[in-house]
């Protein structure tokens, strides 16, 4: 027996609900790229559109690190290059904020590039900053909205009321009896006051008494048409209450206040137009003073910025360049390492240590006076003071001892580890205890009693 042959089903349709991405353009920095944090699944999963410099492929140099961003990423990643506009915006602000030294040509192109579609994605530069000490945004532009046909009717009437002056219509004349009946009450109450009278009443029996006047109907319609004291007491309250939080209307004001911030739990979640991604801090201070949109590598938005940064203890002169040992201000070796942030209002603070005193360790001594060289090319024994600490002192930037040092130190950096003629520093008895910098001045040990 054959069995009964079964029709399939049709698979149910599932429906597929489309979820805004939280961010719609992101620009993405050469940092990102060659960490892969995050991955590219991250971001085409979180971002509708990735855009980048052409340019910043080229900087990559790992062959291994060019290959993985051509083939996962470099497909899904529009190339754009910012405006000539774009380019001297960012690189005006960025002198004007001092981070324009330690900026190179690419991080500028990426703020470019994130300001223009900053621009383009809100329609103009209303939410952003032109200059660093700017209180708050441009503000959104006013657009003239058109006027309609029946506005425009109802202004021509409005105008030509005006215009007519004293002359009214009996229905204006009636309207405007309606609308004032509170002087029309006080009228009557007047007029009723003066009928009053004052004599004494009539004894006893008689019938024929004085006759009173209208005053309780009057008094009676006064609720009604006449606003009472306890009303004008209530109306007074409500009109000092306005502006105040009071116990009445504390709950309404709260809600207005989680509506107006977007902190409603229901409210959906705020979409960034144009943001940029990026781990350098000194394209962060300038994104942040300028209002752009950064995210971290979680797409997270960032708000505040804690950097470093050297400050001249002399001229108070501020620099972003870390490896600066003398002041471009005043020229003195007075830089100090000191925290600085950057809120989400563009606000830059310097957070200076308190009760700081300044360290004149080594300073006790005068300089020793220079001598002149001789034929031989020797120099007398006590050049320099005591044990030659004197000799060859570096105390200014455009001095041929700190350039001799410079260049020294440039050549240390390249020789070659499996050079037979290279020495580690345990056997050669090279010291860098500074960190890798010139010894300026001559030093903290100078006025101690050990032997150096």
């Amino acid at each position: 027996m054959a069995a009964p042959l079964v029709q399939p089903t049709e698979p149910s349709a599932i429906p597929v609900v489309a979820t805004a991405k939280p961010i719609h353009s992101l620009v993405l920095d050469t940092g990102p790229l060659i960490k892969n944090d995050p991955p590219a699944g991250v971001l085409i999963s979180k971002a509708e559109k990735l855009y980048t410099l052409p340019n910043i492929i080229s900087e990559i140099r790992d062959a291994a690190t060019r290959s993985r961003v051509e083939t996962t990423l470099l497909p899904f990643v529009t190339l754009r290059s910012p405006r000539p506009e774009s380019l001297k915006f960012i690189a005006d602000f960025a002198k004007s904020t001092g981070d324009y030294g330690v900026l190179s040509r690419p991080d500028i192109e990426v703020l470019a590039l994130g300001y223009e579609l900053e621009c383009e994605r809100n329609g103009g530069d209303w939410r952003l900053r032109n200059t660093p000490g700017q209180k708050g945004l441009n503000g959104r532009p006013q657009q003239e909205k058109p006027s309609t046909d029946g506005e425009q009717e109802e202004t021509a009437d409005r105008d030509e009321a005006q215009q007519a002056g004293p002359e009214q219509t009996p229905e204006a004349a009636k309207d405007e009896v309606v609308s004032h009946p509170q002087s029309h009450t006080k009228t009557t109450l007047s007029d009723n006051m003066q009928s009053l009278s004052l004599k004494p009443e009539a004894s006893g029996n008689d019938e024929e008494r004085a006759v009173e006047p209208e005053a309780p109907e009057a008094v009676e319609e006064t609720p009604a048409s006449a606003p009472s004291a306890q009303q004008t007491e209530e109306a007074s309250e409500e009109s000092d209450d306005e502006g105040w939080i009071t116990p009445s209307n504390l709950k309404k004001q709260q809600a207005i206040d989680s509506s107006a911030s977007g902190t409603n739990g229901n409210a959906p979640p705020k979409t960034l137009q144009a943001a940029i991604l990026t781990s350098d801090y000194a394209m962060q201070n300038v994104a942040l003073r300028i209002n752009l949109n950064l995210v971290t590598p979680s797409l997270s938005r960032i708000t505040y910025l804690k950097t470093w940064v050297l400050r001249c203890h002399g001229c108070f002169n501020i620099t972003k360049d870390m490896n600066k040992q003398f002041c471009p201000k005043c020229g003195q070796s007075t830089l100090t390492r000191t925290s600085c942030s950057t809120d989400q209002h563009g606000n830059f603070k310097i957070h200076l240590k308190q009760n700081f005193q300044w360290n004149n360790r080594g300073n006790v001594f005068s300089v020793p006076k220079p001598v002149h060289g001789s034929a031989n090319g020797r120099l007398p024994k006590n050049v320099g003071g005591k044990n030659g600490w004197g000799r060859d002192l570096i105390l200014a930037e455009d001095q041929k001892e700190h350039v001799k040092a410079l260049d020294d130190q440039r050549r240390q950096r390249k020789k070659d580890l499996m050079d037979d003629d290279f020495l580690p520093s345990i056997l050669s008895g090279a010291r860098s205890g500074t960190g890798g910098k010139i010894k300026v001045g001559a030093g903290r040990s100078v006025n101690s009693r050990r032997k150096r």
